[in-house]
């Protein structure tokens, strides 16, 4: 049987499409037997690229090997790499690598005059529009029933610093006097020295 022949751009085509296949096939140290060639030819038929892993570190050997298989099955050799040969036949039911890529869809580009809107609310099918008119529409009832939106602001207290404005009582002098054993002015003051 003849041996396909692949251009370069096909070639290198299959060997990314091979590249996160793992070996199938593994040839031992018997070599080529028919039952190996038939394991061969029943994978190449099922998937169509396929890697075979051969025992041996004769490289002379791997290629004889490669080429027998290529002349007998009529496959193509796309590529071989240390002890790995990649193998190809045309007209397999599984090509997925086969199928061009779909044209990429060009994403919609927004004009500059119109509003950016999240892309949860477009997944939802949302604008910000609409996000946004149940508060216009609950505020203009607010106005209609009489109650005010919102609470007016508190009127602002004589002196900043009171204590009135926020409920807490303040300490008078500076945070810089309040050392450790000045912090209470009713507790006496013992010395560690002498007597007590």
């Amino acid at each position: 049987m003849p041996t396909l022949e692949l251009t370069s751009k096909e070639r290198s085509e299959l060997r990314a499409a091979a590249h996160p296949l793992k070996p199938v096939v593994l040839i031992g140290d018997q070599g080529l037997t028919p039952a190996v060639l038939k394991e061969i030819d029943m994978n190449l038929t099922a998937h169509g690229l396929l890697k075979v892993r051969v025992a041996g570190d004769d490289r002379a050997a791997r290629v004889a090997m490669l080429d027998t298989i290529c002349d007998s099955l009529s496959c193509a050799p796309v590529g071989h790499v240390g002890k790995t040969l990649i193998l190809y036949r045309h007209g397999s039911q599984n090509r997925r690598w086969e199928q061009k890529a779909e044209e990429p869809v060009e994403r919609s580009r927004r004009l500059p005059n119109e509003p950016h809107t999240p892309k949860k609310l477009l997944a939802a099918g949302k604008t910000l529009k609409d996000r946004k008119a149940p508060r216009k529409s609950a505020r203009g009832n607010d106005e209609l029933v009489g109650t005010p939106a919102r609470k007016p602001a508190r009127a602002p207290s004589a002196r900043p610093g009171s204590s009135e404005a926020h409920g807490i009582p303040r300490r008078a002098g500076s945070a810089l006097s309040l050392r450790a054993g000045r912090r209470s002015t009713a507790a006496p003051r013992t010395s560690r020295r002498g007597g007590r």
